[in-house]
Parts: C-alpha cells; structure tokens; sequence
C-alpha cells in the first residue's frame, strides 16, 4: 500500500510511465466482466440473494462497519443473513470455513472474526466464495446473504451491488493499477446499484459516516472510557489498517495528543510492537484489537465504530432485498 499511497493519488512521473500499463489492465477487466455478463463465462447462484460491498480501489474504504450495520438492519427486517469473506491472510487448511467470535484471525482473518463478534450471524470465509456462500445457505439457512468485498468476484451471481468510495481520497489519480490505486475503471461506479461516500458523499452518492466516542479496554472490556477523558494526556496511536491516518484524524477530533504508530494493513503484531517509550495509554482500532489480546500492556484501548447511515438509503436498501426476496421466492 506504501506504492499506491505515493504515487496512486496524484498525477507524477511514475504514474505517468506506468499509465500505458494501467490502460491495458482495465481493459482486461472491460473483457472480464463483458464475458460474465454475457453468458460466456458462467456465475452462480447459491439459492439466497446476494448483497455484494465492495469498492473499486485497492485498500480500505469502510466496507466492514457498513456490512455490520446491513446485517443488523436485515436482521431487524425479519431476514436471517450471513456474511461470506474472503478471508485476507487465513492460514486455515481446509476451505470454506466457520468464523465464531472467538475464532483465530490468523487462520481465518481478521475482518472476519470482528464481523462475528459484532453481527452474531453466521460468518464463513474462504477463496472460493460461491462455496463459501453457498455453506450460508445449507448449513445455516441464511435467507439474505451480505459479501464483504467480492464486487470483481463475478463468478458469485450478486443481485445488489454496493460500492464505498472514500469521501475524501475519492478514486486518486483515477488510474487503474499499477498507475492508479483502482481495480476497476471510474465507470464501474455507474453500473452498480448504490454508491456510498464514506465521510462525504457527492451527487447520487449517500453518505455514511463512522462514529466512535468510547474507547473500550483491551483485556476487559467491560472498562469502557470517552475518549474526551484521554485529553489529559498524550496518547500512542496504533493503527494496522489501510488508512492509519483516518484513525489518526478521529481520534483528534477529540482534541487527543497523538504518538503516531502506523502499521501494514492485516498486520501480525507482537508483545515487542507494543512497547514503546512513554507510559501513556495505547489506543487502536478494532481491527487491531482483535489479533493484540494477550500480548498488550494493561494501558491498552480500542476504539469501535459504527456506521451511521442515510435514512434514504437505509429505506431503499430494504426495499431492493425484498423485492428481490419476493421474485426469487415466487421463482421456487
């Protein structure tokens, strides 16, 4: 991610050379999804609707707080959802593969194990998510499936596609990898059914936005704190996400004095990554917390988010999945 930061966000002389590349590799992806839409290669279906969050771009959007608020609002709408994932980083032997709250994020990832200590649904990852999906539907009776990530997984057939653009980053350079940070051309935008604009939103696109005031302590989480009481003192900030800077900036929002520790998305830390000189509090992500229990100091938060939705949005995501629940249901 350190290339795609430096160089995929602004027109420059790498990204310049590289463009002829870039031109080449999203018209391969043109042809890709050209060949599934029409026929030639084939998707599958998996016997529920499919409800794909993805984004165009490489790293983090907001994806995973956007799936747990999908599936607390399908659950609340009378469906019984499950989510399918990919799984980024799992070393588990045998695919697909069940995800509990307490399962090992190294063996099956770390998005995935918070997905099911916050949605209490059924979670299943593996490579292969037509497989994974469909052990949603058979073994769980899930009647709504949500995909985290999987929008250029064309062989799962989808029947909603969300895709999350970052309010603030936008699409970079607009440039296709390796140029640029997309997966996909800027036009994919338009063909999916609902865009969201994570912190800020332009045109069609709804807004979410991520809110967070309590940090919560590592090895205990019943001991919760504001993040205003942090004020008092100067933090460590740990961040192993795509955008440790978003992280950063939430934290100041709260007027909090930050000691900046960015760290590779997914990645594996150690009892020795978390000390550092200068005994003020720790606090990290989520994300992060899950794979630091048993190895952080006593001094260690993690701050939740949430996302909070556009109310319009909120109405016609509901009302998509049960026309299409509906159509599927009067097909069988």
């Amino acid at each position: 991610m350190y290339w795609l930061d430096r160089y995929g966000y602004s027109l420059n002389f790498v990204a310049v050379l590289l463009w002829p590349v870039s031109l080449l590799y999203g018209a391969l992806v043109r042809v890709q999804r050209f060949l599934y839409q029409k026929g030639v290669l084939k998707n599958q279906g998996v016997g529920a609707p499919v409800i794909i969050v993805g984004n165009i771009s490489i790293g983090g959007t907001g994806k995973t707080p956007l799936v747990a608020r999908l599936v607390e609002l399908l659950g609340e709408a009378g469906y019984k959802p499950g989510v399918v994932s990919r799984g980024y980083g799992g070393q588990a032997r045998e695919w697909p593969c069940s995800v509990t709250a307490s399962s090992n994020p190294y063996l099956v990832g770390d998005e995935p194990v918070l997905l099911a200590q916050r949605c209490r649904c059924p979670v299943v990852v593996g490579p292969d998510r037509v497989a994974a999906a469909m052990m949603l539907f058979e073994t769980y009776g899930c009647n709504m499936i949500v995909s985290d990530d999987g929008l250029q997984h064309y062989r799962l057939r989808r029947d909603i596609e969300i895709a999350v653009v970052d309010g603030f980053r936008r699409l970079g350079n607009a440039a296709c990898l390796p140029a640029g940070p997309l997966r996909e051309p800027p036009s994919r935008l338009r063909e999916v059914d609902f865009v969201i604009g994570n912190g800020a939103a332009r045109g069609y696109e709804y807004l979410m936005s991520l809110q967070g005031d309590t940090a919560l302590n590592l090895e205990d989480p019943c001991i919760s704190s504001t993040l205003a009481n942090f004020r008092q003192c100067t933090v460590h900030a740990v961040a192993g996400i795509s955008d440790p800077w978003r992280f950063f900036e939430h934290l100041r929002r709260f007027g909090l004095r930050l000691i900046e520790h960015p760290f590779p998305d997914h990645y594996a830390f150690s009892k020795i990554d978390l000390q550092f000189r200068g005994d003020f509090p720790i606090l990290m992500t989520e994300k992060d917390a899950i794979k630091c229990r048993g190895i952080s100091p006593i001094n260690c938060w993690y701050v939740p988010v949430n996302a909070q939705l556009d109310p319009e949005f909120e109405e016609q995501i509901l009302k998509k999945s049960a026309m299409i629940a509906m159509s599927q249901k009067i097909e069988h």
